[in-house]
């Protein structure tokens, strides 16, 4: 298994439209295309500006696959842009692919 950590710094005062994306119309996309999340965090102390998440792969080629299929769905693309029609909701995405260690509670 690998792990991808994704950040996502929200445009100022977009941060609950982010949000509701994630809720409302990403989970299902994620579902769809086999991308699977361990969780997502806000921060409790700080910017509050960020989302934070963790997904799941079997390996590099799922992550791929999964990542292609998500970015070429067109419905996706479309359910997107009506969220951004007053601008986009992200400034900044971090992302890293992680690979447990071997002693790591989570392989």
């Amino acid at each position: 298994m690998i792990y991808e950590l994704r950040i996502y710094e929200a445009m100022p005062g977009k941060m609950r439209a982010l949000n509701e994306r994630f809720e409302d119309i990403t989970l299902g996309y994620f579902q769809k295309h086999g991308i699977n999340p361990v969780g997502f965090w806000t921060e409790e102390i700080g910017t509050n500006n960020a989302l934070v998440y963790l997904l799941v792969f079997e390996d590099l080629v799922h992550w791929e696959k999964a990542w292609g299929a998500f970015r070429s769905d067109l419905e996706r693309a479309e359910a997107f842009s009506v969220t951004e029609r007053d601008g986009p909701l992200v400034a900044k995405i971090t992302n890293r692919i992680l690979r447990p260690t071997k002693y790591s509670p989570l392989q």
